[in-house]
């Protein structure tokens, strides 16, 4: 497990690498984030982006995603993983959302999590891009980082995860640190072929370590 110094430089090293570090789902508004966070589960941003470009001009308000048939909606969204059983989510999520919160969607992360097919991942990334809240958001590129780094244990849970990095970063970072895990994760500490050879975190990186020793042994 990494000391608090070590943290710090590993805090400070993504913040180098990734400044501009942010959210990459296309949305302008926080209905059309949740939405489009709900849709990347097991997809990525890139595509998410691709349907959502067409989803958002036709879709504006919850009433709109009621106001068509099921089919019609996972037609919309076809391409997307899993489309069917997200098109119904999005549709009991704008129902409730209608009934129980008058359209607009609550800040709180609990109330949140309440909606179909929102997990505490959408909820924590809902809180914080759309609100201003500080939170972390553990998806699977926050999850590996913080795994192979050391920031947790190998066996943690995401939520174990996420609760161990919530205490170790300051929480005036949370939302800052983040975003630029995803990005370190995403184009960088990769999940095949991560470039450990070039990686400036490599002196305190127990994976990194270890992938290298294999790779002299194998030369």
């Amino acid at each position: 497990m990494l000391n608090k110094q070590q943290i710090r430089f590993c805090l400070d090293t993504m913040g180098e690498m990734f400044p501009d570090a942010h959210c990459e789902l296309n949305h302008k508004n926080p209905f059309e984030l949740v939405i489009a966070v709900a849709l990347s589960a097991q997809c990525t941003d890139v595509l998410v982006n691709k349907v959502t470009a067409s989803l958002f001009e036709k879709y504006k308000s919850p009433e709109d995603y009621l106001a068509v048939s099921l089919e019609e909606l996972q037609n919309d969204i076809r391409s997307i993983g899993l489309y069917r059983n997200k098109a119904k989510n999005i549709r009991n999520l704008c129902q409730m959302l209608i009934e129980d919160y008058s359209g607009i969607l609550p800040k709180d992360r609990d109330e949140l999590t309440k909606f179909p097919g929102v997990g505490r991942k959408t909820a924590n990334v809902v809180v914080s891009v759309a609100f201003g809240i500080p939170a972390i958001a553990v998806d699977t590129h926050v999850e590996r980082v913080s795994k192979r780094l050391g920031f947790c244990r190998w066996k943690d849970s995401v939520l174990e995860v996420e609760k161990t990095l919530l205490k170790k970063v300051p929480k005036e970072e949370w939302s800052a640190t983040h975003h630029r895990m995803i990005f370190f994760g995403r184009y960088h500490c990769k999940a095949q072929n991560p470039q450990c050879e070039i990686c400036p975190l490599l002196e305190v990186c127990r994976e990194g370590k270890k992938r290298m020793k294999g790779k002299e042994k194998v030369g």
